[in-house]
């Protein structure tokens, strides 16, 4: 059973690292005698995107885009896992806020631009609160269904031994919601590059979005398709290292899963 765990292991590995070249390998031969000007060949791309990200624009694009996506994304991580165990707690409150809470998750996020442009103005502030409105949602609400999930006879256990509050919080019920509540950061994080770079688009002076809007504004395509690598790097970047981060931390809900199976 060890030995066909390892080999499925390896084989996953394996297929990551090798489907990514092999369609870069297929990008590059497809491309390779490209006349398009809109899709010029990837040769060219990596040349340009070595020129243009490594490392002559990263103080003026790269680094206040991760500023403002990490900004907003530990507000809303904090802000939803706070309110989201308080609710989830109380099956009153949870019922009183839920159709307030669909009605602002359903919101397309675009459209919040504007407003946030017409109440915080154009700088960074209107940009990471942006990025925390949109990512604080499905935090929220995995985190209530979390807590509200967890087992009630656990928790009548850990109440009739008379373990404090603050001990039943930690020890008992975060531990059980932590899987939804980390399913629900996952998906918030991919929401905060998307909502990092729509904002950059609209209302800014620098950042990643903003680069590649005006270079296609200048017909600067192949720039164009650096600042898009760019973001798609960065995107595999950050979950891979969510996902280290989730493997660590819920170590032992894994080992749990494996021994029921």
């Amino acid at each position: 059973m060890n030995n066909r765990g390892t080999r499925t292991r390896i084989l996953g590995v394996g297929l990551e690292i090798l489907v990514p070249i092999a369609l870069l390998a297929a990008w590059g031969l497809a491309s390779a005698h490209s006349q398009s000007f809109y899709f010029p060949p990837l040769t060219d791309i990596f040349t340009a995107f070595r020129e243009t990200w490594l490392f002559s624009r990263v103080p003026t694009d790269v680094l206040p885009s991760l500023e403002r996506l990490f900004a907003g994304y530990f507000i809303a991580v904090v802000a939803a896992v706070v309110i989201g165990v308080a609710l989830g707690l109380s099956d009153t409150a949870r019922k009183t806020v839920d159709p307030v809470v669909h009605f602002l998750r359903a919101i397309p996020p675009p459209v919040l631009v504007p407003v946030g442009i017409l109440v915080l103005g154009i700088g960074g502030g209107m940009k990471i609160a942006l990025i925390a409105f949109v990512c604080f949602w499905p935090i929220l609400l995995n985190t209530m269904d979390g807590v509200a999930s967890v087992d009630p006879s656990l928790r009548e256990t850990a109440r009739s031994y008379q373990i404090p509050a603050r001990d039943r919080l930690f020890r008992v019920v975060l531990p059980s919601a932590a899987p939804q509540i980390f399913a629900g950061a996952r998906v918030s994080l991919s929401l905060a590059i998307i909502m990092m770079v729509v904002s950059e688009m609209v209302a800014s002076t620098n950042g990643i979005g903003y680069f590649v809007l005006q270079s296609q504004r200048v017909y600067a395509i192949t720039q164009m398709w650096t600042g898009i690598i760019l973001l798609a790097i960065l995107g595999f970047v950050f979950n891979a290292v969510f996902l280290l981060v989730e493997r660590r931390a819920l170590r032992w809900h894994r080992g749990a899963r494996a021994g029921a199976n």
